[in-house]
């Protein structure tokens, strides 16, 4: 599959990515994590869905920008090198050590 973020998954990702984005502002990162199914009220059940499993991959491939689901990723505590290893279909330690980390390998 390619990752083009086109115009079609642009319009398609929108609305998940104005909720991913929302997460900026505390008051709805604090909404997201005391009340999520309040805070996605908005959301497809599809979109809530992959956003309540974190199913980084499936969100991606739906059209939620990189940047969006970074803001995502941190309200869950969850790192870049965690979502970026959830992308390829690997676990962190997997992913670590493809990386130039100390240690991972």
């Amino acid at each position: 599959m390619k990752y083009v973020f086109d115009l079609e998954r642009s319009g398609r990702g929108l609305r998940l990515n104005r909720f991913l984005h929302g997460l900026t502002d505390s008051s709805r990162r604090e909404l997201f994590k005391q009340e999520a199914e309040t805070a996605m009220h908005d959301l497809t059940e599809r979109e809530k869905d992959m956003v309540r499993r974190l199913d980084w991959k499936a969100l991606q491939d739906y059209g939620a920008s990189f940047f969006c689901l970074e803001k995502l990723a941190r309200t869950m505590g969850v790192s870049n090198p965690q979502m970026v290893a959830a992308f390829r279909g690997e676990t962190l330690e997997q992913f670590l050590k493809t990386r130039r980390v100390p240690g991972a390998r």
